[in-house]
């Protein structure tokens, strides 16, 4: 897409945001720059939302700037024929809007989200992260947690078992568990039916204690294949 027609894509997709969400935006702008991710490849920085200094402490004064980057839709789209610019932009548009509102509101839930989501792709990379990361994401009716397109499954327990039993869609599953296996794990989940579009993940965590404030757990991490169970 040429950057006109980019342009006037998210001032249509703006123009359809209710104004009170707009409320301390002086623009919503859009840079022709490629904004990738200094430590992983593939990653762009989309949008963001840039607070404006200002000598006002009340929240209420705060101000920002969004700003889209043309550039880094263009690197996302390259070589995906399906890729949907609209969705796209209103999802990217919306999620820096919100930034502003929740500074405005001084409520952090999308920067807590925005931080799991950093977590999960170190834990993608095989890099250190907080084992309690995905709590910060997305709530499910079902109980679990997603993170971008990644379910996560918890249970906890008070020392590694043997077998883990769970629901999925509707079907129960068994999964046997690796010798050696410590707690916190990740277990990523193969076999199961209509599985999410990231990947299933079952999570077994031990029952919190106060010395895991000072130090950080080893995360012991596999694959697993699960069966159906009848139990």
């Amino acid at each position: 897409m040429r950057l006109s027609d980019f342009e006037a894509l998210t001032r249509r997709l703006a123009a359809e945001i209710p104004a009170e969400f707009l409320e301390g935006i002086a623009e919503v702008v859009v840079s022709p720059r490629t904004l990738p991710d200094p430590e992983r490849e593939g990653i762009w920085t989309l949008g963001e939302c840039i607070p404006i200094p200002g000598e006002e402490a009340d929240s209420r004064h705060i101000q920002s700037r969004v700003v889209l980057y043309h550039g880094s839709f263009q690197a996302l789209a390259r070589g995906r024929p399906d890729f949907d610019w609209g969705d796209e932009v209103w999802e990217t548009l919306t999620h820096e809007i919100r930034h502003h509102v929740e500074w405005r509101a001084r409520v952090l839930d999308l920067e807590a989200f925005d931080g799991a989501v950093e977590a999960n792709f170190s834990r993608q990379d095989g890099e250190p992260f907080d084992p309690g990361f995905y709590r910060d994401g997305l709530g499910l009716p079902d109980g679990t947690f997603q993170v971008d397109d990644d379910v996560f499954l918890e249970r906890i327990v008070s020392a590694p078992p043997s077998t883990i039993r769970f629901h999925w869609h509707g079907e129960s599953y068994e999964v046997n568990l690796p010798p050696g296996l410590t707690l916190p794990a990740f277990l990523v989940v193969t076999g199961a039916a209509d599985p999410p579009p990231g990947e299933l993940v079952v999570v077994l965590q031990k029952r919190s204690a106060w010395l895991g404030v000072f130090k950080r757990p080893v995360v012991f991490r596999a694959e697993v294949e699960a069966r159906p169970s009848s139990r």
